[in-house]
């Protein structure tokens, strides 16, 4: 008995010895390919096989790990094609200083690269700018922050999660972005959302700085109370980092209505005020009408402007839509008001294609409501001919005119956009964040597609946001058809900025990069008047 036992914890130690030494090598890589190649058969399947490893410490390893070689469809060789595309180098070296800083956060490393490749004309014309170290200080957070949420099960278990809120930039506002509640979130992906945030917010025309939370907490699948305690737990320590005019967070992916409830009661009760702290707040607590749909309605409005500056429309259109959450289902809506047939909506799960065009009411019971899966869809519908297909990498392959992504950051791959080109799809529009890999947008830029970046065509959000801001500073609401006159005003003045600063800088039709350029001058001219801060 006792050679077993000592066999046993010898074999535990073994494991985690391994488990462990692929994580350290991971960290020393550069190469996703290679560490896939060499560890992830062996290690993945030593973690998995092993039932009786249970403590914590495996358990956090093991996720840690996995979501590492997991996390991005980015190979070494096309990270190094990314970094060849840049001409100038000071970005080259910056760039380089930007990877050793944040080795193992590859989603912050793709949406520096790809922001500075639009910034190379911007080096050449502003040496005023590189001289102010504008370009070294806005890939910066000026805060990282990182806690342990601790909060109590329903059967009396302690569960720990590990919260973050980044503060990337305040040259132009408080900090404004979401808190995302997901078992993906690191602090890379904080990171990257943060550093898009920046750009996003500076295009909406409101005085908003860019920031992003969240937490590796899953909310599905915990009853109201276990989400209850998390959300309370998360606000304790979060509460001394922001404030109505610091830092004043959002939802995001599972953070809705209810979880903006419970953190915004947490940090009523222990900071003793009432103020616009959160935003996307329940109606009777100082939230703004229109707020829910804003994020789908307003990628409709901007993709509207660009195809009406190329000579098409919505009108008579085939759209295929991913996800099936607000964003999604308010595209849709929104979509079909301009006169398209939407026919394919997603979630995590699969996808539904129902060439008879989205009943769209159908699809809010289920997930608005009962908050189900999008396969229930098809015994719900009265249409016949709707199917329903495991897995979501296949919505790319239906035939359509318009591709608006709206479910997660690198949903489409370079082989989906081909097969999007393939089936004379002429326009895409981004409703989630970086939903495109570098690959993708380069088969849509290489080919003519119509693009608009997330940065630009998902911004009705946040712009939506500081609306709601605006009206908690003045302890005034707005109505539903004023708040979305306003949100249609600031859509069509983000497409304009990005079209003429795609020309003036000798790219146009490229609304990437006037994107990128007229997001980044306006905080670099801030940060450049403010100092060496």
């Amino acid at each position: 008995m006792r050679s077993f036992e000592f066999f046993k914890l010898f074999y535990e130690n073994f494991k985690k010895t391994i488990a462990n030494f692929a994580y350290m090598w991971y960290t020393f890589s550069c190469s996703l390919k290679a560490i896939t190649a060499l560890v992830t058969e062996n290690a993945v399947k030593l973690t998995d096989e092993v039932g009786f490893l249970t403590n914590y410490y495996m358990k956090r390893r093991k996720t840690v790990f996995i979501r590492k070689i997991s996390v991005s469809h980015l190979s070494r060789k096309y990270q190094e094609d990314l970094t060849m595309a840049l001409k100038n180098q000071y970005l080259i070296d910056l760039l380089e200083t930007v990877k050793k800083r944040n080795a193992g956060e590859p989603e912050f490393i793709q949406a520096v690269t790809e922001v500075f490749e639009s910034l190379q004309p911007v080096v050449e014309k502003r040496q005023d700018l590189v001289d102010a170290g504008v370009f070294e200080r806005i890939v910066e957070p000026e805060r990282q922050i990182m806690f342990r949420v601790p909060w109590v099960d329903d059967n009396g278990k302690t569960q720990v999660n590990r919260g973050f809120r980044i503060q990337f930039n305040s040259a132009i506002g408080p900090y404004k972005g979401g808190i995302r509640l997901h078992p993906s979130v690191y602090l890379g992906i904080i990171k990257f959302l943060g550093f898009e945030q920046v750009f996003k917010n500076s295009l909406t025309t409101l005085p908003m700085g860019g920031g992003k939370g969240g937490s590796d907490f899953d909310p599905k699948g915990k009853s109201d109370g276990e989400i209850m305690r998390f959300c309370q737990s998360f606000m304790t320590e979060l509460c001394r980092h922001i404030g109505p005019d610091c830092d004043v967070p959002a939802g995001d992916i599972g953070t809705g209505g209810r979880e903006i409830g419970y953190m915004f009661g947490q940090y009523k009760r222990l900071r003793n005020e009432f103020s616009g702290v959160l935003t996307g707040k329940g109606l009777t607590y100082g939230g703004s009408l229109a707020r829910t749909e804003a994020t789908g309605y307003g990628l409709c409005y901007f993709t509207n402007e660009m195809l009406k500056a190329n000579g098409k429309s919505f009108d008579g259109k085939t759209v295929v839509i991913s996800g099936s959450g607000n964003v999604a289902i308010y595209a849709t809506e929104k979509a079909t008001q301009y006169g398209a047939k939407v026919v394919a909506l997603s979630d995590s799960n699969g996808y539904i294609h129902d060439p008879d065009g989205i009943e769209l009411d159908v699809v809010k019971q289920i997930k608005e409501v009962e908050r189900k899966r999008i396969k229930e869809y098809v015994n719900r519908t009265s249409h016949k001919n709707v199917t329903y297909t495991e897995g979501c990498s296949g919505i790319w392959t239906i035939k359509c005119d318009i591709a608006l992504p709206c479910a997660t950051q690198n949903e489409i791959n370079g082989e989906s956009a081909q097969a999007l080109v393939n089936n004379g799809c002429f326009a895409v529009a981004e409703g989630a964040n970086m939903p495109s890999t570098p690959e993708a947008i380069e088969v849509y830029l290489s080919n003519g597609l119509l693009y608009g970046p997330a940065k630009a065509a998902n911004a009705g959000g946040v712009a939506t946001s500081g609306l709601e801001m605006s009206q908690n500073s003045m302890r005034y609401s707005w109505t539903f058809e004023e708040v979305d006159a306003k949100l249609h005003d600031i859509m069509k003045e983000i497409f304009k900025q990005c079209d003429t600063a795609a020309k003036e800088y000798g790219l146009e039709g490229n609304y990437m990069a006037g994107a990128n350029i007229a997001g980044f001058l306006k905080v670099a001219e801030a940060m450049k008047a403010q100092g060496c801060v």
